[in-house]
């Protein structure tokens, strides 16, 4: 029977997903420029008629299928990434209305950043499995030899293409993201994984 603390870790895990979608629904709101899968999502979305959070799904599970030739292993915490990050952005959609005016939509976004660090800083420290961007990156990080900053920058970068020229919200927010979010991380990781607080509390993961 799993450990009491497996409970514990599972619940973090959860939480940190649902937190993931909703953030990021928050930053779509603001309307300045999201992620760079967000921007690949909704330019699918748009083009396609699906909701947001589908193609959320449905992006993740083709970057999961990408890790059999790379002979990467899911955890728990990947299906769960696949499965609930796009539901609750759905629903964040669905309760949070588009900003009006340039001071909240900074605002707004800023919320989504913020909160959508601390939901990073949940669901990697659970340690219940990677996201599947993550795994793709340490994949193709072990196969091609190159080092994981460009790998990572060459998978978001393609994502980024790829979704702006779908007509996705490509904007000032997007090179916040970039910019904010690994700092931001930094910070988050390590109140909610123990054992990076003790390695350095000035680790900044990797984010998905």
């Amino acid at each position: 029977m799993p450990s009491f603390p497996f409970f514990l870790r599972l619940s973090q895990l959860l939480l940190g997903l649902f937190l993931f979608g909703i953030a990021s629904a928050l930053m779509i709101r603001a309307g300045i420029g999201i992620a760079p899968w967000d921007v690949l999502a909704q330019g699918v979305s748009l083009r396609s008629g699906l909701a947001f959070g589908l193609v959320t799904n449905l992006v993740g599970v083709a970057v999961l299928l990408m890790w059999w030739p790379l002979r990467q292993r899911p955890g728990l915490g990947t299906v769960l990434n696949v499965l609930l990050i796009g539901p609750s952005a759905q629903l964040g959609l669905y309760m949070v209305p588009a900003a009006q005016g340039l001071l909240w939509q900074v605002l707004l976004f800023t919320a989504g950043l913020v909160l959508l660090a601390i939901a990073t800083g949940l669901y990697i420290g659970a340690r219940l499995g990677p996201g599947p961007r993550d795994g793709l990156m340490t994949g193709l990080h072990a196969r091609s030899g190159w080092a994981i900053w460009k790998v990572r920058t060459l998978i978001e970068a393609t994502a980024l293409t790829a979704g702006w020229l779908l007509g996705g919200n490509a904007g000032l927010g997007t090179l916040a993201f970039a910019l904010l979010i690994g700092p931001l991380c930094g910070i988050t990781l390590p109140l909610f994984d123990r054992r990076v607080a003790a390695a350095s509390p000035s680790v900044a993961p990797s984010t998905d």
